[in-house]
């Protein structure tokens, strides 16, 4: 066991953006005591044990343009360690055309995101990198918390190659539209993953980049050219994604393909559409929305050392 102080922040865990959505919602005052509760400056024990038994991990980064990427990280069970509840060690890189490769530099904040698919468990960090190396990084925790299981589709995962293994993928292909195969592949998502970043607030202690799931059944996306109308369904009310829109609207998405192992990234601008916007209403249990426009994305094929095909399937 640790021998951390278990007691709350001082200050609000949520910034801003976040309190502004919570204000919305007429969740503020239950949020703040909640965040101060569940939000803290390091990882529990039950952290640090479930992300060392993870086959991959996601990550959040901006570039130096200032656009958010999301990314994906994998390696054998174990790759991530926790030496002590204000660290966790990443013993893997960055795919080679992964953006996230050049952003890892010392104090550079970064989101992260364990996710277990088989048990639909998910835990979060907001954090800052502390150390690089030519085998790893380390993240330094700012933000440490655990969400709800919900819209997590089960999932069973098995490797197909040794994730450490070095050698040639197919080319990575960078784009500024959406053609069919790719518009097809975020019709038929029922998962995909999330990175918004947010300048610090002076009465916060929040601040940095986020990486979050977002899920539904296959089709729960809309797609119009270059554009994403995605839903946003009853959660926890912490608003980190919601909230970094409201400040920087900006997101960076991943669709990993679980059955070929491809991945298809995108970065582009974001409109927030609220609860009274007629094209909310629209949408099947969606409590509001947002837009996403495509500025450029990259495709990278067989990025994924792993398969995994949804338990409803087996």
């Amino acid at each position: 066991m640790n021998d951390l102080p278990q007691d709350t922040p001082a200050k609000d865990p949520f910034h801003v953006g976040e309190q502004a959505l919570q204000t919305r919602a007429g969740k503020r005052d239950r949020m703040r005591e909640i965040g101060r509760r569940v939000i803290r400056p390091f990882m529990p024990d039950q952290h640090r044990e479930f992300f060392g038994q993870l086959p991959f991990v996601v990550l959040g980064s901006v570039d130096a343009d200032g656009w958010p990427w999301a990314s994906i990280i994998a390696g054998q069970i174990g790759f991530l360690s926790s030496p002590d509840p204000k660290q966790l060690d990443v013993n893997a890189m960055p795919l080679v055309d992964d953006p996230l490769g050049k952003a890892l530099s010392v104090g550079t904040p970064i989101g992260l995101l364990g996710i277990e698919m088989s048990t639909r468990r998910r835990n979060r960090m907001n954090a800052r990198v502390t150390r690089t190396g030519t085998g790893g990084f380390s993240l330094g925790v700012d933000q440490s918390f655990g969400n709800c299981p919900k819209y997590i589709q089960t999932r069973e995962i098995a490797y197909v190659r040794d994730p450490g293994a070095k050698g040639a993928h197919p080319a990575t292909r960078s784009f500024e539209h959406l053609d069919h195969a790719a518009q097809s592949a975020i019709e038929n998502a029922d998962a995909f993953f999330v990175a918004s970043s947010a300048q610090p607030a002076e009465d916060s202690i929040a601040d940095g980049v986020d990486v979050s799931h977002r899920g539904g059944e296959a089709g729960f996306i809309r797609v119009d050219g270059d554009t994403l109308t995605i839903p946003d369904y009853v959660g926890n009310f912490f608003f980190n994604t919601l909230g970094n829109f409201l400040l920087t609207p900006k997101a960076g998405l991943i669709f990993p393909d679980f059955e070929t192992g491809d991945v298809l990234m995108l970065t582009g601008t974001v409109d927030l559409l609220w609860e009274d916007d007629p094209r909310v209403r629209t949408l099947q249990n969606a409590e509001r929305a947002w837009r996403f426009k495509l500025d450029h994305g990259l495709r990278i094929p067989d990025a994924l050392p792993f398969r995994s095909r949804s338990t409803r399937d087996i």
